[in-house]
């Protein structure tokens, strides 16, 4: 039987009008000429493979990238950064409509969530700063693209509210890819934690039923991840003093993950700037330097993630103009 599935399928692979030779088609053409027994199709695979006869191979197993492997100082566990994103789909049974921000520090496992009836840039910025001046303050701050992160799109070379924020307390805004998977990978698990957790768990007759009801579960989170925080680095502290001046023109580095297109080109600040002919459809690191006006465009691969060449440097002033309240 193992001499005539061989057969088969040297006489598929060579005359078949289909042009298929595998298990499936050798199964069909034993059925077709009544063999009996007739093997099942995990059987001729077996077959196939112990003598040699598969032409697929197998796929290369590559180990996952260290966690933060895009930004140096994040990968090599010298810098923390904190990840934020919004829950939104969730609704109180009397009708109340509820969107929860949310986040999670990298290293140190800090969570953080805050169920509100509405969500604007401005509560944003109210509940980072109370974050940060309890727990202080991280290295990096990642965001998606949502307008309440990153300001709006409307406008070439505008950086909102929250970046603003991030930038006075010297904390570097990181903002993903758009429609990328993997870099919000632990904000995301944590979300999907919350909701089975809190959420889901127990029934909430009003908002701040759900909020007291979140603040135990972070509570006891933090209180159990205690020995991850102490072994993650360092955060400064809030500087004392301190007030938010969003008419002051912005200075640090805005970080920006994004993939070329086919020419090229990546698009932040509203703008498309080109990187490399040839680093076409590929992820980079592009780090707006507002102190020296200048972007550089990092190459990025998960293959080799600690292999980042400087791709292209250019020459960038941001507009000084006044910021809309």
């Amino acid at each position: 039987m193992q001499r005539r599935i061989l057969q088969i399928r040297r006489h598929l692979r060579e005359h078949s009008v289909l042009g298929e030779y595998g298990a499936a088609a050798i199964h069909r053409e034993l059925e077709a000429r009544k063999a009996t027994p007739c093997p099942s199709l995990r059987t001729i695979g077996r077959i196939l493979q112990r003598w040699g006869a598969l032409d697929a191979r197998r796929r290369t197993r590559r180990s996952p990238p260290p966690a933060g492997w895009y930004l140096p100082e994040v990968a090599r566990g010298l810098a923390e950064l904190d990840s934020f994103d919004t829950i939104e789909g969730l609704a109180i049974r009397r009708g109340t409509h509820l969107t929860v921000l949310t986040g999670i520090s990298l290293h140190g496992g800090l969570p953080a969530a805050w169920p509100e009836a509405s969500l604007s840039s401005r509560r944003v910025v109210e509940r980072l700063q109370e974050h940060w001046r309890q727990f202080g303050l991280p290295a990096y701050a990642q965001f998606d693209n949502d307008n309440r992160f990153l300001g709006p799109k409307q406008h070439a070379d505008t950086v909102g509210r929250v970046c603003r924020l991030c930038l006075s307390l010297g904390v570097t805004p990181v903002f993903v890819p758009p429609n990328e998977m993997g870099f919000q990978a632990a904000i995301e698990s944590f979300n999907g934690r919350w909701q089975a957790k809190v959420w889901s768990r127990f029934v909430h007759r009003s908002l701040p039923a759900l909020q007291s009801r979140s603040c135990q579960y972070l509570d006891a989170v933090r209180q159990r991840l205690a020995p991850r925080r102490e072994a993650a680095p360092l955060r400064d502290d809030f500087p004392r003093n301190w007030q938010l001046d969003l008419q002051q023109h912005p200075q640090g580095t805005i970080t920006y993950l994004r993939r070329t297109n086919d020419s090229g080109h990546a698009s932040l600040l509203g703008r498309s700037f080109l990187v490399d002919h040839h680093w076409v459809h590929r992820l980079v690191r592009a780090e707006v330097d507002l102190d020296h006006h200048r972007i550089r465009f990092y190459a990025l691969r998960r293959r080799a993630p600690t292999e980042q060449p400087l791709l292209h440097e250019l020459t960038y002033h941001l507009p000084k103009r006044p910021f809309k309240e």
